[in-house]
This record gives structure tokens, sequence and C-alpha cells, in this order.
């Protein structure tokens, strides 16, 4: 498959550089010092599962150099989705598809709106890794699992291509034709995850072996479970049970991506997580305290570290 990258983050550059590696031909949209380094040295990902390093990389900050492409694997962060869905057409050739793996449950809705409902795969990353530093990805554990489908439900055969590129890349990929439900059930997690340790500042060990936080997690989950089932969504009885038993399974030191930039003083996806949260169950008439507790401490760092006050005379 000819595959473009966009997003050649921690997520995008996780599973692009394992489908390089087994012969796809990728292309990564990057930019800044992440650039530099990927036409400098190459991608390398730092895994348990095995250590890969691609080089050369086909890298760019421009898509109209990359052209066509059979599929976009779609893994920006949530404030780019806009933008970075128009910065796309370049790639958009009569037959390609784009299949997010973004974070939040809005992105199938976002693209479809920007490059047409059509041409959208929905998806969901598993796994837990960062940009350590320029052109160098460090996975954390050995999850690392792509689920995605058709948001429709139906089998496709793009769909089928995508599978297939991920069992060539050894990646464990799952073709799902329940996709939207799957999404769901994973940003019931994921906004808990991420909005609990990033308050806390906190990885989940000590979170979930404190008889409150671990409530907190909890109740976080359920809000956003009932607001799924209030929006329509087939989100499984058990849910929360099943995550908070999962919870227990998790390496110790595992914190969001959040509590990464935050540590970092970099802009959060908070206003497309919590945020939504609130934002959506005030529109359906759910209620969401965790939820809106946690996007009030959280606002003056969604744009990055806040100025500090000037010292007085």
């Amino acid at each position: 498959m000819r595959i473009a990258v966009l997003g050649a983050g921690a997520v995008g550059g996780y599973f692009g550089a394992r489908l390089a590696a087994a012969g796809e031909d990728v292309a990564f949209i990057a930019r800044g010092a992440h650039l530099a380094a990927l036409r400098r040295d190459g991608l390398t990902v730092q895994s348990a599962n095995g250590d890969v390093h691609v080089r050369p990389v086909t890298a760019t900050d421009d898509p109209a150099q990359v052209g066509p492409v059979d599929l976009v694997l779609f893994a920006v962060k949530l404030w780019d989705t806009e933008a970075s869905a128009a910065a796309a057409r370049p790639m958009m050739g009569p037959e390609t598809a784009i299949a997010t793996f973004q974070n939040g449950v809005e992105s199938i809705d976002t693209l479809g709106r920007v490059l047409g409902p059509q041409r959208v795969i929905g998806g969901s990353a598993f796994i837990a890794a960062v940009v350590a530093e320029p052109g160098v990805v460090r996975h954390t554990g050995t999850l690392a699992r792509l689920v995605f489908g058709e948001p429709d439900g139906r089998r496709s055969g793009r769909v089928a291509a995508l599978l297939g590129a991920c069992r060539r890349a050894g990646i464990d990929g799952e073709a799902s034709d329940r996709i939207v439900p799957a999404i769901w059930d994973k940003f019931i997690f994921l906004a808990a995850l991420s909005g609990v340790t990033t308050l806390t500042r906190l990885p989940i060990g000590p979170i979930r072996g404190n008889p409150s936080s671990r409530a907190l997690f909890v109740d976080a989950m359920a809000e956003v479970a009932a607001l799924g089932r209030a929006l329509g969504v087939a989100v499984r009885a058990d849910i929360v049970d099943r995550h908070a038993a999962l919870l227990d399974t998790l390496p110790a030191d595992m914190q969001a991506s959040m509590l990464h930039d935050l540590d970092r003083g970099r802009r959060l996806e908070l206003p497309w997580l919590s945020g939504a949260v609130v934002r959506l169950g005030d529109h359906h008439g759910v209620p969401t305290p965790t939820h809106r507790l946690i996007a009030a401490a959280l606002a003056p760092f969604q744009d990055g570290a806040p100025t500090p006050p000037a010292p007085s005379a």
C-alpha cells in the first residue's frame, strides 16, 4: 500500500515505522525538529516488541509533495484536525481513504465534513508511546493495537487491505464492524485516564492504589458511558466494570499523553477530551461533574504553560 502518515508523532510514528519496515511505501508528514531528524537520521522506535530503525525515511511538511496515496493514516493532535484534514487534500486520489486514529469521538464527523464522509475509516489506537526526542518514538509496555472499520459497519476492501498491511508488519490489528461503539469504548477509558493522570500529575499506579482517586477514575468513566448511551451509541452495559478491571492490569508507570504534554508545557487536548464530555453532556442533558471539575482545573494549562506573574516591585 502507498500510505501517508499525517501526524508522525508517537502513534503515527510507531505504526508508520512498523509498516515501513515491513516494506509498505510510507511517507511521513511532519514538521520542525522532528522532520529534520527524520530526514537526517531516519525514524527510530524503541519498544519491548522489538526496536525498529527506518532509514532513509520519506518525510516532508508538504502533503502536495507526496501526492495521491491509497491510505492516509491520520494521527494529528485534536486541535489540528480540521486544518490537517484540509492540508491532506493533495493526497486524495479517487479511491483514497483516510483512517483516523485520534483520541476523542468527533473525528469521523469532522473529517467527513472536510473531505467527504465516503473517505473516512474510523479507528482507535491502543498504545502508550511518546516522542522521546526528535526522530525517536519510545513505546511503554507491549500493548500496540489498531482497531478500525467503516463507520456504517460494512465490510470493505480498503479495510481488508489495511488489515493485510498490519499483518505483514506484525501489528496487532482488528477490522471491526462496530467501530463507533469501539471508539466510545476507548473514549470512556481514555477521557478518565487523560483527565485523572493529568489532574493528579501521577501515573496510573498511585491512582488505582488510593481508594479516593480510584473512585474518581471510575466516576469519570461512568459519566462518559452515560453520555454515549444518551447519544444513541451501543455502549456495553458492563463497560465501566470491564475498564475498572483493566485498570489493575496496566503498567504502574503508565500515564496519558496529556500528562506528558503538561509536563513539557505544551498545548493540551483537554477541550476534546474532558471538555468535550462537558460540552456534549450539557447539550444532551447528561450530568458530568467529574469531567467539569477536571476541565476547569486544567483550563489554565490547555494552551500551554501559563505565563507566570511578574514579580512584585
